[in-house]
């Protein structure tokens, strides 16, 4: 039913500018009641982190930036979802127009520059869905214009701890000026150890929210080396591959809007994001669980980052183009893999990871 309604509405939605589309999906979303979330095969089922996930397909950060319709995102089938970005203080972004459809390319660019509402009105938000079922995380950043940009991870934990499942460290958008920076070996060991104790200290007596690094897609295996150290002896409980890229391969069709600055996403970003992941799984060597971003827009993408490492995935350009019935279509034929192939997801994780860093495996 909301696969078919998206279908009559996309039109009109892609006639508007893309931005403002989007505003109208959340407050439409925000109209609808809060329903149960649909009853899962058990075969999709995925215990990672200490949690119980219905399914594997969740929902990336940036869709619902402000924290407003988490139940009615989970209603439409997601395994879980994550919010955010949330920085401590309101802050607009960056100018319009901030967000485009490369629509010939299946793909994003956007430069938001992580537009918020604030931690307070996040919290506030948070607050009133206690008790509720689904799983839910937000991923957290740094004000722009921060002194103490480190400071700012650590307010954003104490703030939200207790009121969320998971909070990723957002250290790889594009899009605020230095924040990758942070990714070096120096920051990112400072950023971790407090944000770690920040953690601890808030969830002191009740179980511990989990705590995930985001990273971009953009680096050298050499910086990977260092990230993965650091999240391990940092003591982390996963990663996230990939944020966006500031790449613009030359497949690109729309040469127009690939001129754009901000961060590139969807279908383009499938095939350098799932070798990243391969890449990691093969670091981590199974002591972290990885979730895999970037690109996925089918069961066949989904299954391929599940093979390359990922315990989880995550999508959300593929929504622009395909609609919310693109969650379910994934999930049967996830169910339709595991028959044919005999293997359980986990069986699945990170089987041909070793084949997709070396190349040797046809990506779809």
């Amino acid at each position: 039913m909301i696969g078919a309604l998206f279908s009559l509405a996309k039109p009109a939605l892609h006639a508007l500018d893309a931005e403002t589309a989007h505003q109208l999906t959340i407050r439409s979303l925000s109209l609808m009641p809060i329903t149960p979330t649909p009853k899962d095969d058990a075969r999709l089922a995925v215990d990672v982190f200490g949690r119980h996930f219905p399914n594997p397909v969740g929902l990336a950060a940036g869709f619902d930036k402000q924290c407003e319709v988490p139940d009615q995102l989970l209603s439409l089938g997601f395994g879980f979802v994550e919010l955010g970005g949330v920085v401590p203080k309101p802050q607009e972004g960056n100018p319009r127009p901030r967000v485009f459809r490369l629509t010939q390319d299946e793909a994003v660019i956007n430069r938001f520059g992580l537009n918020s509402d604030g931690l307070e009105i996040a919290r506030q938000r948070l607050s009133r869905r206690r008790g509720r079922p689904g799983v839910v995380g937000v991923n957290i950043g740094a004000n722009k214009e921060s002194s103490d940009r480190v400071a700012d991870y650590v307010t954003c934990i104490q703030g939200l701890c207790g009121l969320v499942d998971f909070l990723t460290i957002n250290v790889s958008s594009p899009n605020t000026p230095g924040l990758r920076d942070l990714q070096g070996e120096a920051f990112l060991d400072d950023l971790l150890a407090r944000s770690i104790d920040a953690r601890n200290k808030a969830d002191e007596g009740r179980k511990k929210t989990t705590i995930l690094l985001k990273i971009a897609p953009d680096i050298s295996l050499e910086t990977l080396d260092a990230i993965v150290a650091t999240a391990l002896k940092r003591g982390i409980d996963g990663l996230t591959v990939s944020n966006t890229t500031i790449a613009r391969p030359e497949t690109l069709k729309d040469k127009a809007l690939a001129k754009e600055a901000g961060g590139l996403s969807g279908k383009p970003l499938f095939v350098p994001s799932t070798k990243l992941l391969a890449e990691t799984y093969l670091r981590v060597e199974r002591r972290l669980p990885l979730i895999g971003v970037g690109g996925v827009d089918s069961a066949e993408a989904a299954w391929a980052k599940i093979r390359a490492g990922a315990s989880l995935v995550q999508l959300y350009s593929a929504m622009v183009y395909k609609g919310p019935g693109l969650i379910g279509d994934i999930k049967r034929g996830l169910l339709q893999k595991i028959e044919r192939e005999k293997a359980s997801l986990a069986q699945a994780v990170g089987r041909d990871a070793t084949a997709i860093a070396q190349g040797r495996f046809q990506i779809p």
